[in-house]
């Protein structure tokens, strides 16, 4: 879940700098964007990462095409992969937060950071970035919390060579009937989920008291 809420964020970042910075007509063919996988099934998206990611999928035969490898390479049932599809799947989860966000940043604050002598990347990451704060801890709960439950998208591009613990659980109790043991790991699931999410909002508020200050 971590991995995933981090991949999606180095991926929602620049696609929400990109939307704040376009014009009107640009950012309603990026809302779209974003906002068309929503009205997907998750299902469908991740049967669509198995037809990229198989050994005769698009990836391998682009990369055997280019002479990068000489056969395909196994891309299915990796959990590089599988984090990348989770990231992709909820994307959106994290793009609109930070979209959110930085629309409320005032553009008089990056004028006044360009005045006083700080280049691009300076105001980015000393005005931009911390200011966005909010948003980039609603993103990353919101995808660190799907990624952890995503029963279908971790059985699918997972496959039977990883095992996390939403699996587990429906294999310990629809297929192993062993009820207590399936509500136990439940429970230890949903608490370190909370602990994250804790940890994450008290970050938020000690961050946001800081801006303040």
């Amino acid at each position: 879940g971590l991995a995933t809420a981090g991949v999606a964020l180095v991926l929602g970042y620049p696609l929400a700098l990109l939307f704040v910075s376009s014009s009107a007509r640009i950012q309603r063919v990026l809302i779209l964007l974003i906002v068309l996988p929503l009205l997907t099934s998750a299902v469908v998206r991740t049967f669509a990462w198995v037809v990229f990611l198989g050994r005769q999928g698009l990836v391998n035969e682009t990369l055997v095409w280019l002479g990068v490898i000489g056969a395909p390479i196994p891309l299915l049932y990796t959990e590089p992969m599988l984090v990348l599809t989770l990231a992709q799947i909820e994307l959106p989860l994290m793009a609109l937060p930070l979209i959110s966000a930085l629309s409320l940043i005032d553009p008089r604050l990056k004028e006044a950071s360009t005045a006083l002598g700080a280049g691009r990347w300076r105001t980015l990451f000393l005005v931009i970035v911390p200011l966005s704060l909010p948003g980039v801890i609603a993103g990353v709960l919101l995808v660190f919390a799907a990624a952890c439950g995503a029963l279908v998208t971790q059985s699918i591009v997972g496959g039977g060579r990883l095992l996390f613990m939403p699996m587990y659980i429906y294999q310990q109790g629809m297929q192993g009937q062993n009820w207590p043991f399936a509500a136990a790991i439940s429970l230890m699931l949903l608490a370190s989920v909370l602990a994250v999410v804790a940890a994450l909002n008290s970050f938020g508020r000690i961050a946001t008291r800081h801006l303040h200050v």
